[in-house]
């Protein structure tokens, strides 16, 4: 691991092993819905970044990976319920965040596991996840939605269509995907820009949260593939 990711990596390496507690602490924790799998989570997302942008003294992206969203989280408990889908095989998770996803496919006995992110952050957060979990998953931060060939037999995504922009590009890498041979799966949490056709839905779970700025501790989170 190089430049940005590396030198995230060594700041929630520094974050994890300082003393103290409070809401701009991460903590591992286990995840709501997947209680198999403990990631460090925020206390309060929105807090921590305030404090690690004043730290720093520039923006940072916002830290989607210290939060379990409930598309990661339906998916991962997709997974393990069901872990025929990743047992044996290659796994992408695309816009991995935390690597929730990532993890639960390399517990359910996949054969590799790759967790794909654009937020240094967030690569540096699937290295820590995975490690707290004694797994092996590959972190990348290559931007991949562009690119022809998913390689992997299964490629999951948890929570990526909340902006038409990102729908606009990630919806043709799946389909991509899935017509070159790779089973796709979908969670999503109603963000309203999931396509209306062309998926079927597997599952449909009541999940707990813990994004910030939500009005309910559970959201109803639907697994998808393409029909």
């Amino acid at each position: 691991m190089r430049g940005a990711a590396a030198a995230a990596l060594s700041e929630l390496e520094r974050e994890i092993d300082a003393p103290g507690a409070g809401l701009d602490r991460l903590r591992l924790v286990p995840t709501p819905f997947v209680p198999e799998v403990r990631l460090h989570l925020a206390e309060d997302a929105i807090v921590w970044w305030a404090r690690m942008e004043a730290a720093v003294g520039h923006a940072l992206p916002p830290p989607f990976w210290a939060s379990a969203w409930a598309g990661g989280q339906a998916l991962a408990r997709h997974l393990l319920d069901h872990p025929e889908l990743a047992a044996g095989r290659r796994v992408l998770d695309l816009a991995a965040g935390s690597g929730l996803v990532a993890i639960a496919a390399a517990l359910a006995g996949a054969r590799q596991v790759v967790a794909n992110d654009i937020d240094p952050y967030a690569v540096a957060a699937v290295v820590v996840n995975a490690r707290a979990n004694r797994v092996a998953v590959e972190a990348t931060g290559d931007d991949l939605l562009d690119s022809i060939d998913a390689a992997a037999d299964l490629v999951v995504a948890g929570d990526v269509f909340y902006s038409r922009a990102m729908a606009d590009r990630m919806l043709p890498f799946l389909q991509r995907a899935a017509a070159g041979g790779a089973e796709v799966l979908v969670g999503d949490p109603g963000r309203g820009h999931l396509p209306a056709d062309g998926l079927t839905v597997l599952a449909d779970y009541p999940v707990p949260t813990t994004e910030p700025s939500v009005d309910s501790s559970l959201r109803r989170v639907q697994v998808l593939r393409p029909a």
